[in-house]
């Protein structure tokens, strides 16, 4: 018995369950549940402050649709992971950070703005799923007053007599956090620390955070309440992840204190430099951390969800364990934004006429989230037919998973082979197919 969703540009299905049996097969997929890999975290979205805004302007019947489309478990896509900023990002309503300026001492810091919006979704999120929503936290640019630039925008580096301050300042947001009985399980350094942004940013160079963990930040969270927090570096693309992994896990004092490097999908698709950090750390971990669609709403757009597909494929072959969208909703502009800086979500809620519109990008996602569940392992396959990319996996459950996507205009037919027991059935052009065996 085999169960098939699908999600076809041709066919109009938006993971439906179709039944695509066919007499016979022109090509293989073999599953070999021997080969194991890494284990699932889980997957989510960013509970950014636009995304959190963006609900509160909707009617409480959408605003518990969009939620609900997320984190129930049963009918939506069982999100068990997200990502707050550490203060403000592009997408939040301004500028902004939890101490007043120049407050060395960090006497003011202060988490009452996160609690109009943000919280409350994070906590949402947790009831409708029944469980604590587990949450990564990344800044974006530490306080003006803190930088040698004296901006939150356009780059800028940590001043040397503030490193310390700012390592103090992630344990005073974990305190917070805590004690607003949100869970954080780990931290990033930087957001995209290459990158020199109209927003917020700050940039560090390899050396840089390497020096900022084992001097800073790492002996600061271990002799804090928050011992146990997972440090994540690097948190930006592929293209120049090994070499930044390198320098920071070639390190010893720096190694002890990485839990893993997360990495975005902008600019590079070479999915197996990810391999190549794991083959050099096979101890440590790699999360993907944001990813998004530029530009502003692309509603009924089907490549922006064949973007999705493919990139998951890509990382999760090369062992990446989680992943994290960017903004759960955006409005109809692909807002708010500070800096104007639009982008697409999987789920956009227009606040003008409060209508929800779910992307291509939402089903594909779901042919992961709805059927991977924490706690599996990536397992062996292999297949001859062109143009497919595939990737499988064991639950917690003993249920096997393949998640099959064709990006070709060619329907393939297909013999599902696991360990002797096969399947025929039909790969339909530009389709991403989820089966469970």
């Amino acid at each position: 018995m085999v169960t098939h969703y699908e999600t076809s540009k041709y066919e109009g299905n938006f993971h439906k369950r179709v039944d695509r049996g066919a007499q016979s097969a022109s090509f293989t997929l073999r599953i070999d549940t021997s080969k194991k890999y890494q284990s699932m975290l889980g997957f989510g979205g960013a509970f950014t402050e636009a995304a959190a805004y963006t609900l509160s302007r909707m009617s409480p019947e959408n605003r518990d649709k969009v939620m609900r489309a997320y984190f129930d478990r049963e009918n939506g896509l069982g999100y068990n992971l997200g990502r707050v900023s550490i203060h403000s990002c592009d997408f939040s309503l301004k500028n902004h950070t939890y101490v007043d300026d120049n407050d060395k001492t960090l006497e003011s810091f202060s988490i009452e703005r996160d609690h109009r919006w943000v919280i409350p979704m994070i906590e949402e999120a947790g009831r409708i799923r029944g469980e604590k929503i587990s949450l990564l936290a990344s800044p974006w640019s530490p306080p003006a007053w803190m930088k040698d630039n004296n901006d939150m925008n356009h780059g800028g580096k940590l001043l040397p007599e503030f490193r310390q301050t700012w390592a103090d300042y992630f344990v005073r947001f974990l305190d917070a956090y805590k004690a607003a009985g949100v869970d954080i399980f780990g931290v990033s350094v930087q957001n995209e620390p290459a990158a020199k942004q109209i927003w917020d940013s700050c940039l560090y160079t390899a050396e840089e955070e390497r020096d900022f963990v084992k001097h800073h930040l790492g002996p600061t969270l271990s002799r804090s309440d928050h011992p146990e927090t997972k440090i994540i570096i690097w948190d930006h693309n592929r293209d120049i992840i090994v070499e930044r992994a390198e320098t920071v896990l070639n390190d010893p004092k720096a190694y002890q204190y990485v839990w893993g490097t997360g990495v975005h999908w902008y600019v590079s698709e070479n999915f197996g430099n990810l391999s190549e950090v794991k083959e050099k750390f096979p101890e440590k971990h790699i999360l993907f951390t944001e990813g998004c669609i530029e530009g502003g709403p692309q509603i009924g757009a089907f490549e922006t969800g064949e973007r999705y597909a493919r990139n998951m494929i890509g990382d999760i072959s090369n062992h990446c364990e989680g992943y994290i969208d960017w903004n759960l909703t955006l409005n109809e502009i692909g807002g708010p934004n500070h800096v104007g800086n639009y982008c697409d979500a999987p789920i956009i809620c227009d606040t003008v006429n409060d209508t929800v519109h779910f992307n291509s990008s939402y089903y594909a996602i779901g042919h992961f989230s709805k059927h991977i569940l924490p706690g599996a392992r990536r397992i062996g396959s292999v297949c001859d037919a062109p143009g497919l990319t595939h990737v499988a996996f064991v639950n917690p459950d003993g249920a096997t998973i393949t998640v099959i996507q064709n990006e070709t205009e060619e329907a393939h037919t297909l013999r599902l082979d696991k360990e002797g027991t096969t399947h025929n059935v039909t790969i339909r052009p530009r389709s991403i197919s989820t089966f469970l065996l």
